[in-house]
Formats: C-alpha cells, structure tokens, sequence
C-alpha cells in the first residue's frame, strides 16, 4: 500500500475561530492506482491533497506514505520527501514566466546535489521530448499553449521519477481538446506503474480514473 489515511483531521485557526476541514478521513491508496476525488467547493478534496503531498500538516491522525509515518515530520524531512517521492501537477500550471520549459523542468534537479548541470539537462529534455515537446525545450510559457505548459508542468513532476504524482484540476485552464489530451497522458503514465492522485470537479475527467471518491463536509461521503 502506498497511502494510508487513518482518521485524518484539519482545523484551521483564524484568530479565535476554528474552521474545520477535514472531519476524521480515513483511506487506502494501493500502489499503482488512479484515484480521482470529488466534491462541491469548500468539501475538503484539495486540503485532503495538500496532506497527501507534505505541503500541509493534519491537525491529527496518522498519515503513512509508502509505510512510514510522515505526520510529525520535520520541515526539512517533508521537503526531501516532496522533492524525491511526489510529483505536483496544479491547475495553474506554477511554471516560472521568464524561464524556458527546459529550465522549469530541471529546477526539482537543483536540490539533489548528484545531479550536476550536464546531468540535468540531459534528463529534463528527455522526458520533454517523451511528452511530445521536443521543439518547445526553449520556449517560454507565454510562447505556449495551456496544453503544452500543463505537459512542461508535468515533465517537471516526472523529473525525478517519483512513484506518485498529485494533481489538483489538472485540467480546468484547458478546452475540452488539451484536457482530453492531458488525461490520455495520466493514463498513460498509470499504466506504467505510476500511482495518481487527482483532485476534479468535472465528471467526465473523473471518469478516466479507476476509482472515484466524493467529499463532502470534510468526510468522505
């Protein structure tokens, strides 16, 4: 098993409110699944995300990834984590304006230290060229479709060759067009052992997924 959630919950504290997220989840993620998750804004499904991925930490419960207990972690443990073992796809693409595709997929390669800049270069236009942009290496994303930066999005996620990729609405900046192409690529990506997460409001992206789950109210309904 590669994710297990046991009674996972979040409270946010805004001053003296507390604003609950997430109400005790509990859930089993095999390795080499592909689960989407579901549920009306504000139900819970990227905050239950952000905790699969170390980017935020659960108010209590006990979250084991690949069998060991990752909760209490420290900044710096996570950080390793984060970088090594997952890979982050987001709706927004997050690529650095001013840096070509080449550039923003090697910048995970920065923090391992044996991976000198022959080194990453060679990887980083590998997997560019595996996803179709072998004439895109140079370009900026303003010089790209929404199409193409989610795919230098994803050749970034793939880098280090990370067991897990995490998507939150991979495909809500696109048309219907580059969504459908971007999930023929997560499935594709699946069928080579790689286990993906995706947070989605869109019935028909959820469909490409081998198991669906609803959110709602912080719990998994």
């Amino acid at each position: 098993m590669l994710i297990n959630l046991r009674n996972i919950g979040k409270v946010y504290c805004l001053g003296e409110v507390d604003i609950p997220a997430l109400g005790g989840v509990s859930l089993e993620i095999e390795r080499g699944e592909f689960l989407a998750i579901m549920g009306a804004s504000g139900s819970g499904k990227s905050t239950l995300l952000n905790i699969m991925g170390c980017l935020d930490q659960p108010t209590s419960g006990e979250y084991l990834l690949d069998g060991e207990r990752v909760e209490s972690l420290d900044s710096d443990a996570l950080a390793e984590i984060r970088n090594r073992r997952i890979g982050f796809v987001f709706q927004n693409f997050n690529l650095l304006p001013r840096t070509s595709a080449l550039e923003n997929v090697e910048l995970p390669l920065y923090y391992d230290s044996r991976a000198k800049a022959g080194e990453r270069k060679r990887r980083a236009a590998e997997i560019l060229t595996r996803l179709g942009l072998t004439d895109r290496l140079h370009h900026h994303p303003r010089q790209l479709s929404g199409g193409q930066q989610q795919r230098v999005a994803i050749a970034r996620a793939l880098v280090n060759n990370p067991p897990l990729i995490l998507a939150d609405e991979p495909t809500g900046n696109l048309d219907s067009k580059a969504g459908n192409e971007i999930m023929d690529l997560f499935k594709e990506l699946n069928r080579a052992g790689i286990t993906i997460v995706m947070v989605t409001h869109e019935t028909d992206i959820a469909a490409c997924a081998k198991r669906t789950i609803h959110m709602k109210d912080g719990v998994i309904a």
